[in-house]
């Protein structure tokens, strides 16, 4: 990655001394507050909610945008030129970041909010466990990660290392180390939350935004509780997923949730199927007796509604269909992290034959 500012939840304690890093290009806080730029949908949602009237935020992805694959255009390269923070969801998640910030002339901080969460170590294929390389990584935390790398590196120049990764690329490591999709477990929207608030006041120490962080974070943990609630009025060997790529790892590890299959065997939802993973994978349904294979929002239902059909279980899709790697339009029950989240486990403890508690009226 290009060599960028970048704050967390502890590094944003550094621009409290230093300032704002877009400054120098004219950047910085205005009589508006801060321009802020996320990456993602639900990342926008988040920083927007912690941030209150205090600043501008802006997303780079659409509503139902794949965050694996973007294609930024005029609007986008606008909105980062002219940002004094940019907010991304970080773990290998953006492939595309390193030549969009490039295209932008983005002179600002970068806010990484992967930092401090534990990663669950990426897998090519989700049926064939853990890689041997990347188990030793499993439970690192971004700097952590970060530092291991830079183990049996030292003394590389510039050009050899980039040389280094390169090839590590080329040997099946493309999409990181780590699987991104962080959010699924809403303790680790509360890190990243948190990760906003703290860059912010550090970015412009005269934002007020103590009240709607509190406010957004007391949220977060409400629905937190609710999740595990609603989830375990299911008995543990019942809580059977299958949906269209390998999404929810996180939820997996936090909620006792069993991801049977996926239908498309990667962390990227740009991944192919083979014959011979179809065939798998409607054995696997058949074998564990789930009951559903559930859909993606951001994604054709077309071969999940294939795989269905041939292991005899309902498909969830259309209205139904989990909001996975992107938020749904706005003013919709998935149009907010939090309205997504409850939408999932809502469709996932129905999936599987139970009831959710009563949604809290502060959440609702």
């Amino acid at each position: 990655m290009r060599n960028l500012p970048a704050v967390g939840a502890i590094g944003a304690m550094a621009l409290a001394l230093t300032g704002c890093a877009g400054s120098a290009a004219g950047q910085g806080a205005t009589d508006d507050g801060l321009e802020i730029v996320a990456t993602t949908t639900q990342l926008a949602d988040i920083t927007r909610e912690v941030v209150g009237d205090a600043a501008t935020v802006t997303s780079l992805l659409e509503p139902g945008s794949s965050a694996h694959a973007f294609d930024p255009g005029p609007a986008a390269l606008s909105a980062l030129a002219s940002a004094d923070l940019l907010v991304i969801s970080g773990a290998g998640l953006e492939t595309w970041l390193d030549s969009t910030v490039e295209a932008s002339g983005f002179a600002g901080t970068m806010v990484d909010t992967s930092e401090g969460i534990e990663l669950l170590a990426a897998e090519d294929d989700p049926h064939e466990g853990h890689d041997h390389a990347e188990e030793s990584h499993e439970g690192e935390t971004a700097e952590e990660h970060a530092a291991h790398e830079e183990e049996g590196h030292e003394g590389e120049t510039a050009e050899e290392h980039a040389e280094h990764a390169e090839e590590e690329g080329q040997e099946g490591h493309d999409h990181g180390a780590f699987d991104p999709h962080v959010w699924t477990d809403p303790a680790n929207a509360i890190v990243q939350a948190e990760a906003v608030r703290d860059a912010v006041i550090a970015a412009d120490p005269e934002a007020d935004i103590t009240a709607s962080a509190d406010a957004y974070l007391a949220e977060l943990a409400e629905l937190e509780t609710w999740m595990h609630a609603s989830i375990e009025q299911v008995p543990v060997e019942d809580r059977l997923v299958v949906t269209t790529h390998d999404t929810f790892g996180y939820l997996e590890r936090a909620f006792d949730v069993q991801v049977v299959g996926t239908v498309l065997p990667s962390l990227d939802d740009s991944a192919d199927a083979s014959a011979a993973h179809i065939d798998e994978l409607v054995a696997e349904i058949r074998a564990s007796g789930a009951p559903v294979v559930f859909s993606e929002n951001a994604i054709d239902p077309q071969l999940a509604a294939t795989i269905a059909r041939e292991a005899g279980v309902e498909l969830r899709q259309g209205e139904d269909a989990l909001a996975a790697d992107a938020l749904g339009a706005e003013g919709s029950p998935t149009g907010t992290y939090i309205g997504s989240q409850i939408h999932n486990t809502t469709a996932l403890v129905t999936g599987w034959g139970a009831e959710p508690l009563p949604v809290p009226g502060s959440l609702s």
